[in-house]
């Protein structure tokens, strides 16, 4: 005996959203689409769309709890036998329209489409000063098919950094979200400062005298020159820390500034080759006993 019940997997009890919900997993498990050449799994699914078409009408389902017809919707003899093949009848036609929209959803899931997608990504490469990857600048660019697009760089960028411009890549496919446009960063070096993470570095150069005695000497930064002390007596590779003039960091800080000073003497002065001709160097005074 063909139970529609058993053929859904639902029990007596089922609303009419249960019924449909397990009609409608079954269908597309078993949709000869999903399973060309699987006769057994398209005998199913006529079995299991006949079961839908019956419980899913109110007036077949009470009759068929009754008693009064049986799985297919044929009249029981013990019922009504003038009323024979109405009970299909019936069944053929009440709930006739939920399931055709439950096919209609089921034909566009094996129906062939054309998906969504988003566009390809653009990438290219820009040059930066050194002091623009410092402080931040606006570049435009241009890019294929002649279109421009200006570019904000955030201060405290990094050479070989890429920046990801939403929105800005080729067109979506099919409806789908325009791609990204990928920048490339390259830092061109710099005449004399260099990058130490968030730190700049910059070489100084200093006269023998102002080494000797110690001076105020300007010295260049990222933001504009400042005064330096150099301290008597200082060395050639003597640090001086410029605090909170180097990069931006993360954290909304600044790196620092390290200046090595480097004393510079003429390539021919006759007047401190005189001076040193006659200099002592004091007792124990050896410049190399830190390689020895």
């Amino acid at each position: 005996m063909t139970d529609p019940y058993s053929i859904l997997g639902v029990p007596k009890s089922a609303d009419a959203d249960e019924i449909r919900r397990a009609y409608r997993k079954l269908a597309k498990e078993l949709h000869p689409d999903a399973n060309p050449g699987d006769q057994a799994a398209e005998d199913r699914f006529k079995k299991v769309s006949s079961a839908f078409k019956l419980l899913s009408n109110t007036e077949t389902r009470a009759r068929y709890d009754r008693g009064e017809i049986d799985g297919e919707g044929n009249e029981r003899a013990a019922f009504h036998p003038g009323y024979a093949g109405a009970g299909r009848a019936q069944a053929r036609g009440a709930g006739f329209e939920d399931i055709s929209d439950i096919f209609s959803d089921l034909f566009t899931d094996f129906r062939p489409r054309s998906r969504a997608r988003k566009g390809a990504d653009l990438r290219f490469r820009l040059d930066l000063d050194f002091l623009d990857a410092a402080k931040g600048a606006t570049k435009r660019v241009t890019l294929p098919a002649g279109r421009t697009l200006d570019v904000r760089t955030p201060p405290g960028v990094t050479d070989g950094q890429t920046l990801r411009l939403a929105g800005q890549g080729e067109p979506g496919v099919s409806g789908g979200p325009p791609g990204d446009a990928l920048v490339e960063l390259h830092v061109r070096p710099h005449k004399y400062f260099s990058r130490d993470g968030d730190d700049v570095r910059l070489d100084l150069p200093v006269s023998f005298a102002e080494a000797v005695k110690g001076a105020k000497v300007r010295a260049p930064t990222i933001d504009g020159a400042v005064e330096v002390q150099v301290p008597a007596g200082a060395s050639s590779g003597t640090l001086l820390r410029l605090r909170g003039k180097g990069f931006p960091t993360k954290g909304g800080k600044r790196g620092d500034q390290i200046v090595r000073v480097l004393i510079d003497l003429p390539a021919d002065d006759a007047a401190l080759k005189a001076f040193v001709a006659d200099w002592q160097p004091p007792k124990g005074y050896d410049p190399r006993m830190k390689l020895r």
